[in-house]
Formats: structure tokens, C-alpha cells, sequence
């Protein structure tokens, strides 16, 4: 009988320890919650005119454990001005990123020739070099990247805030797809967000959701983090800032995840000449004897693959570095065009021209649509949008928006007063400086904040502003 129970006990025994070590610790979790994710983020490639690159929403992440404290020490180790915050989130799109080893491969071959434009074009702005790394997020440098609401470019510049910020647009070219100047102007963005809000993770939120969005969750908040605020952030730009992070820690401790960078398909070394003339691609590749598809790669806002230079007007053409015996059939080629110079077709109306002419009353919202997207195509602001049609979420489709105060009462506080050097403005809830700056030719962020002594940009409803006449 003894030997029946001991028997038993033993089988007993055996079946608990057996049950035990099967049990797996919280923190291996992690991995089962985000791997459904990682689909979605990395179907994207260059050239490619679908969708750009819709960042998964990880909003239960599981908890930390003491295992992830490196992440923490790696970030603080390579963190400088811009604050490189440590959670959960982070660790999300740290372990996204990672698993998808070839793209981030790709990714690091590109930075060799497009971060030395980048860290140029943020030390001439002041700002800090480290911001770079928000064109992956946006883009993974792909300058053909198009949003499905028309963001374009390696910094993903909608058409109205592109032309804010000088960039032209029209049937031969499209500066938001150059790497150069879209850079310069994706760094004045973040400058003047950072001089609005003082932090630069509100800035970076703000280059995905606008300002007054970041402006309209501080209120809600009461503070002025991110961290606090994010939860009264658009859904996509939660996840943004801790994609930035984790893309940040990835391209400083790839090693460390068997990321190999892949060879870049650029000319690293390059000559950069102006054309005065109506010039195709084709012609110069030609004659330096290389594929037009390279040439294209290193010239992409030229839609047409066709140089509309004028002397008025000289275009950049970037060229890979060539013997200098080439010299002098290239100057042929580029002198000796053939092509006829004919002006250039606007794509759109100016953004000034769409503040001040946009007849259309109502517009019916369509699949796909966004209320930023609706805003930015009639050049006006998402708030007065939300406000004119008592909207608190998002519109639905075929839903009618009214596009502008159709109200018996006009609306006092909205238009601008004169005076002998400059116009007063009320500022109404939802302003912003560059919301209102873009309202008025020749106004700028600087210009009003220093016209009325303002240090960070704050606004009140109901005070009034001077606006320089020019």
C-alpha cells in the first residue's frame, strides 16, 4: 500500500513541475503582442505611388522588467538635445523596427547619402541634428513616398504647409520630393514649432498632427509634455514619438540587433550645376554615359524627368562626379537642348489664393479622407473646420462639411484691423503664429513674435496681435 501512494505522489509530482516549466515570465509577452504588428509597417517600396507607411497604433504594450533596463542606458548614452524617453511604447517600436532587419538595412545604406544633406540643412536652421532620423518615420527617405491625403516627399509635406514654407509645386516639378530644399523646409517647421511650444517632442508631435492639435491637448491636459498630453493626441501620433525614439536608438545600436546596412544605390560623390535652359534627363545621361534611373534618383522633384531652367529661374541638376574630360560635351548638351521652354502649369491654386478665393461652400466627404487632409485641400483650419460643423471626432463618409462660418452673424474677431504699419488681428481659440501668419502675405512666426514681444509663441483667445504689413 505504501508503495501505491508513494507511486502516486511521485506521478503527482512530476506533472507540477512539469506544468511549471512551461510558464513563461511576464516580460515574454512582449514579443506575442507586437509580431501581428509587423506586417503593416514595412510593405512599402521606393518609387512605389501607394500609400506611404501607416505606423501600428501600441497602445497596451506589455510592462518593462529589469531585462530592458540597457535599452534605457543605450538611449541615455546617445540622447543630446532632444529628449529620448524610455517606456514601454519605446520598446514596442524598438522591437518592430529590429525584427524587420533587411528594410532597416536599406534604410542604413540611404543615410549615407542623404543625412550629410540633412545635418547641413539643421546646423544652417540652429536646430539639433538629431532630428534627422524623423524622415524615416515619415518616409524611409523614399523621396516618391505619397500619403493616401497627398503628403509627399522624403518629410512628407502636405501642399498648403509645403508652399508655407516656400516650396513650389507645379507641372514640372515638385520641390517636396527634393531632399534639399524639402529638408530646409521641414527644419523651419520644427524651429518654429519648438519656439512655439518650447519642447521638442511637442514639436516633433506637431510635424505629424499640426499645431493647434498639440495646442488643443495641452489645454486638455493642463501640461506641457508630451508624455502627459499623449493621450489627447490623435490616435497615429501617440505611436509617433515613440517611433522616432526607437528609430534613434536603432540607427545608433544596429549592430547589437544583426542590422547590416546594405550598399547605397546613390552616387555618393557628387557635382551640383545650374541649368538655365530647358534640359531632359535623358540628354545628360546620355552624354555621361550613365543610366537615366540613376540621374533620376539624385534629381526627383523633376516630374517631367525635364529641367525647367530659365535665367531667371536656373534649376539645380545633380550629377554624379565625373572625369572632367566630360566637361565639354556636357556644357554642349546642356546649352544645345533642343526643348522648348513653356511656362509651367500650376497643379493647384497658391495657398494665398485659396485663403482668400475658395468659393466652395460645402464639400461631401469621401472614403479615405481625413479632416486635416479636407482642411489643408481648402486652406483653411482643421479647429474652424471641426467648429463650423459641431464635429468633436472624426467626419463620416458622405457626411456634408460646411467649409466656412455660414452663420447670420459675422464673425468680428476673425477680420484683421488697419493701421498705419501694420494690422491687428483677434485671435480666436485654435490660433496658432503659423496658422495665422499664413493668413497674411509677407507675415512670418518671427516676424509677429517679435512685433508683439512674445517669447514662446503662447496665445489667449480674445487679445490682440500686430501683423507687419510686410
Amino acid at each position: 500500500m505504501k508503495r501505491i501512494f508513494t507511486l502516486i505522489f511521485c506521478l503527482l509530482f512530476l506533472q507540477v513541475v512539469k506544468a511549471g516549466s512551461f510558464s513563461a515570465p511576464p516580460s515574454a509577452d512582449l514579443s506575442l503582442k507586437i509580431v501581428p504588428l509587423l506586417e503593416a509597417p514595412f510593405d512599402f517600396n521606393p518609387g512605389d505611388d501607394r500609400d506611404t507607411v501607416i505606423l501600428p497604433i501600441v497602445n497596451q504594450a506589455a510592462p518593462l522588467t529589469g531585462e530592458f533596463n540597457i535599452f534605457k542606458k543605450r538611449l541615455d548614452s546617445i540622447k543630446k538635445d532632444v529628449p529620448l524617453d524610455y517606456n514601454e511604447y519605446v520598446q514596442s517600436y524598438i522591437e518592430i523596427y529590429a525584427h524587420n532587419r533587411e528594410e532597416m538595412g536599406r534604410v542604413l545604406g540611404l543615410t549615407k547619402y542623404y543625412f550629410p544633406i540633412y545635418e547641413k540643412a539643421f546646423k544652417d536652421a540652429g536646430i539639433p541634428d538629431e532630428l534627422k532620423y524623423l524622415s524615416i518615420v515619415e518616409s524611409k527617405l523614399d523621396p516618391y513616398a505619397v500619403s493616401r491625403v497627398g503628403a509627399t516627399g522624403p518629410w512628407q509635406f502636405m501642399f498648403t504647409t509645403a508652399r508655407l514654407y516656400g516650396l513650389n509645386m507645379d507641372d514640372y516639378v515638385d520641390d517636396r520630393r527634393d531632399p534639399i530644399q524639402a529638408t530646409y523646409a521641414a527644419a523651419a517647421y520644427l524651429k518654429d514649432a519648438y519656439q512655439e511650444f518650447g519642447d521638442w517632442l511637442l514639436a516633433i508631435a506637431s510635424y505629424n498632427c499640426g499645431k493647434s492639435n498639440v495646442e488643443h491637448a495641452i489645454d486638455k491636459a493642463g501640461a506641457s509634455d508630451f508624455w502627459s498630453i499623449r493621450q489627447y493626441l490623435p490616435a497615429e501620433t501617440r505611436g509617433y514619438v515613440p517611433a522616432y525614439i526607437a528609430v534613434t536608438y536603432l540607427m545608433n545600436y544596429y549592430s547589437q540587433h544583426n542590422i547590416i546596412p546594405q550598399a547605397c544605390d546613390y552616387a555618393l560623390k557628387t557635382d551640383t550645376v545650374l541649368v538655365n535652359k530647358y534640359v531632359s534627363l535623358a540628354a545628360v545621361a546620355q552624354v555621361l554615359n550613365i543610366d537615366v534611373r540613376a540621374l533620376a534618383m539624385l534629381n526627383p522633384s523633376y516630374k517631367r524627368q525635364i529641367i525647367n531652367g530659365t535665367a531667371a529661374l536656373p534649376r539645380r541638376l545633380v550629377i554624379p562626379q565625373v572625369d572632367k574630360s566630360k566637361f565639354g560635351v556636357l556644357y554642349d548638351a546642356l546649352n544645345n537642348s533642343n526643348l522648348e521652354a513653356a511656362a509651367p502649369v500650376a497643379m493647384h491654386v497658391s495657398y494665398a489664393e485659396k485663403k482668400t478665393e475658395n468659393n466652395h461652400l460645402y464639400h461631401k466627404v469621401r472614403r479615405g479622407e481625413t479632416l486635416s487632409g479636407i482642411a489643408d485641400l481648402y486652406g483653411i483650419e482643421v479647429q474652424d473646420l471641426k467648429a463650423w460643423n459641431h464635429l468633436h471626432g472624426k467626419a463620416t463618409v458622405g457626411q456634408i462639411l460646411k467649409l466656412r462660418d455660414t452663420g447670420d452673424e459675422p464673425e468680428k474677431e476673425a477680420t484683421p484691423k488697419h493701421n498705419h504699419n501694420y494690422i491687428t488681428y483677434i485671435v480666436k481659440r485654435g490660433d496658432t503664429l503659423s496658422g495665422i501668419a499664413s493668413k497674411f502675405d509677407g507675415a512670418s512666426v518671427e516676424k509677429i513674435k517679435s512685433l508683439n514681444g512674445l517669447k514662446k509663441g503662447a496665445l489667449q483667445p480674445g487679445m490682440t496681435i500686430k501683423i507687419s504689413k510686410g
